[in-house]
């Protein structure tokens, strides 16, 4: 399976992905650690590690860090966006990164498991951990809570604008797709459909690009038979951000950036009603964003 689409969806943003993008929190590191026996040094893996946001991060407390990404675009990001002397890049991808075997004590996944084929990417990760390593899949919520229930609720009036878009574009059929109540908060997966005999399945959405439910991937990593242990927890960051920062984070999004390719404009998908609304609201006064993030962890046997 040709996963080309996946990375060409992250081209032409980088820098901005950069820098509004959150990184994941310090206590995830601590659980990650502990999962991996704690006392000795960590070599990590961070597989689709985009412009290297979470592989810095990973740097702070392994003593290797080797990001895997197969976007050039991406990777230039990352490595101009680097000096730390732990850290390198190479080419790749999560189910052929050309490292040794038994190579890493943790593998990584941020914001990236949702885009690889799952099978051929856990027998990877399998392959390329030592016994008793860790492999974890981290993956923020969106939006960040940031206090304002009006707020909030636009950046959901337009992501399912965005969704209305993209399923038009993809050719689903409308009762395929999760619908939504003027109280509820969908994650982007829910305002995309999945398989009815298998929600596990992957979902081809704009330019074919192919996408596996989050919310399936702990089921997923069991399945596998790869991990003697998998868990699921959940984590708060805290980072700050005006009304500017939200806006952008949105704009991050890989499917508001497909649809742009395609000659979309900010009125059509409802983001320029969004973004007067989200100033109105935050205004250029920096406010807590609260990042939740879900932790997705499972444990090599040991040999």
């Amino acid at each position: 399976m040709s996963l080309d689409a996946n990375a060409n969806r992250f081209s032409g943003f980088a820098d901005l992905y950069d820098a509004v993008r959150p990184v994941p929190p310090t206590a995830l590191a601590d659980v990650i650690i502990r999962y991996a026996d704690g006392d000795r040094p960590v070599v990590a893996v961070d597989l689709g590690c985009g412009t290297g946001l979470s592989t810095r991060w990973a740097a702070g407390w392994a003593s290797e860090v080797v990001g895997v990404e197969p976007s050039a675009d991406m990777r230039v990001r990352a490595e101009s966006a680097t000096s730390l002397p732990n850290v390198r890049y190479v080419a790749g991808w999560s189910n052929a990164t050309d490292l040794a075997d038994g190579f890493a004590d943790v593998v990584l996944a941020v914001q990236a498991l949702h885009w690889m084929e799952p099978s051929s990417t856990f027998t990877e990760v399998a392959r390329i951990l030592r016994p008793g390593g860790v492999f974890a899949a981290l993956d923020c919520d969106w939006p960040p809570s940031v206090g304002n229930a009006v707020a909030e609720q636009a950046w959901h009036t337009a992501r399912a604008t965005v969704a209305v878009h993209e399923r038009e574009m993809a050719g689903w059929a409308s009762h395929s797709v999760a619908t939504r109540t003027s109280s509820s908060s969908p994650q982007t997966d829910e305002l995309r459909p999945t398989d009815s005999t298998d929600p596990a399945a992957a979902v081809t959405i704009t330019d074919g690009v192919r996408f596996w439910h989050k919310g399936e991937h702990l089921r997923r990593m069991i399945a596998s038979q790869q991990f003697q242990h998998c868990v699921e927890i959940a984590a708060l960051r805290e980072e700050r951000g005006d009304a500017d920062r939200f806006v952008q984070l949105f704009k991050s999004q890989g499917d508001y950036q497909a649809l742009r390719r395609h000659g979309l404009d900010d009125a059509t998908l409802g983001i320029d009603r969004f973004s007067d609304d989200a100033h109105a609201i935050l205004g250029n006064v920096e406010h807590p964003f609260w990042f939740t993030y879900r932790a997705r962890i499972g444990v090599r046997p040991q040999d």
